[in-house]
């Protein structure tokens, strides 16, 4: 496929607000993740970003304020994202720039709160709950739409922890077809008791920092994370500056289990492979995986036959969840940033907490971080349902 040139991009998670900070945290090894207290629920660690409650989002309309677009109107006042996108607007006409973002859960936060404080007698939510502008799937792109005055077509996609990588294939397709001259792409997921309790009545949740690739490890920590990409064609924009450049997809549905993952990761395998294809290199030509590895037994088992069935054991690879938590639906776009604050800054990010990679391993596990020029990263992302997608990056 023709590279698109990322021309902008911003990330807020629990390791940092913003480029720097992320980076910064990446290099110092410093995780993000503490015990975990959320709205009173103590289970085990989880990866929660700062500033949240106190962020009031502005420019838009008020009845959009709930903690997944907070965090969201974080993302997108950081890091000079909102003027990258001003400038883009001037130039293209806001009818001409689409958004298309991924998230899981959306703000279903605010339905929580909403139904606590229902009427006991008649079950009727409180009047001041706006369900498409908080808890609606739909809310995010209207919302970051609204906020960055952009009147071109919205897309809401919600396919599981794979949910912002994918956003990026059907960001591709509205772009090749001419429905629009850039695109909006990433996406944000925010904590809430669903999550937390969800995937703790699974037992998938660690009691102590998640370990992905360890021996010893024991589920995951929950995250919350958005982040955004602004996608052009290449010299559409004179003067547009180039972050990086994305260079492949791949995607597939194995549907092998609601919860769990293939263990013979065909899917994952088949992702992977289109991707590659897609971008036109070789398995030699890709310098590091960022893997899913959420930290789960079966999760990071199956990404390990995946990776290792198509690169052997010659490409370095890790997860950054270490740093973060599980961020969900926004892991797919926080992790592409990561991908490429790498590929800026001249490292790769090897996994953190690990004392001794799993034995039966047979891919090359990165346990600490390593100098390094990449030039080519995949980023994979796999959700329940057997929803899997890898991403290739490239430098500018």
């Amino acid at each position: 496929m023709k590279p698109l040139l990322i021309t902008s991009g911003t990330v807020v998670s629990a390791a940092g607000r913003g480029l720097a900070e992320t980076a910064d945290a990446l290099r110092a090894r410093r995780s993000g993740l503490a015990p975990c207290d959320f709205a009173g629920i103590a289970v085990g660690f989880a990866g929660v970003v700062r500033g949240v409650q106190a962020h009031r989002i502005g420019g838009s309309d008020p009845r959009f304020d709930c903690r997944n677009n907070r965090l969201a109107d974080m993302a997108l006042t950081t890091d000079g994202f909102d003027e990258a996108v001003a400038q883009a607007r001037a130039f293209y006409g806001p009818e001409r720039i689409a958004v298309v973002l991924g998230t899981s859960t959306s703000g279903i936060l605010s339905a929580e709160d909403a139904y606590a404080r229902a009427d006991p007698a008649t079950g009727a939510l409180p009047p001041s709950f706006d369900q498409a502008r908080t808890h609606d799937l739909f809310s995010l792109p209207r919302f970051v739409a609204a906020r960055l005055a952009l009147d071109g077509p919205l897309l809401s996609v919600s396919n599981a922890c794979a949910s912002s990588s994918r956003a990026f294939v059907d960001a591709r397709h509205w772009l090749e077809t001419g429905l629009c001259d850039a695109v909006v792409v990433g996406g944000a997921d925010s904590l809430c008791r669903m999550t937390l309790r969800g995937f703790d009545s699974l037992g998938l949740v660690a009691p102590d920092r998640a370990r992905p690739c360890d021996a010893g490890r024991r589920g995951i920590s929950v995250g919350e994370g958005a982040g955004f990409m602004l996608l052009e064609r290449e010299g559409a924009r004179p003067g547009a500056r180039t972050m990086a450049r994305w260079l492949g997809y791949g995607v597939s549905s194995d549907g092998h289990h609601m919860s769990t993952p293939d263990p013979e990761a065909r899917g994952a395998i088949r992702a992977m492979l289109e991707a590659l294809r897609h971008a036109g290199l070789d398995p030699s030509e890709i310098d590091y995986v960022n893997l899913h590895g959420t930290g789960t037994i079966a999760n990071d088992a199956m990404e390990d036959l995946a990776v290792h069935a198509v690169f052997g054991d010659a490409v370095p690879c890790a997860s950054t969840k270490g740093w973060t938590g599980h961020t969900l639906g926004a892991s797919g776009i926080v992790e592409a940033l990561f991908s490429v604050l790498m590929m800026r800054d001249g490292f790769l990010a090897g996994c953190l907490g690990v004392e001794i990679v799993d034995p039966m391993f047979r891919s090359h596990v990165l346990t600490g971080n390593r100098a390094a020029t990449p030039r080519a990263i995949m980023s994979n992302a796999f959700g329940f349902g057997g929803t899997n997608c890898s991403l290739v990056f490239g430098a500018a």
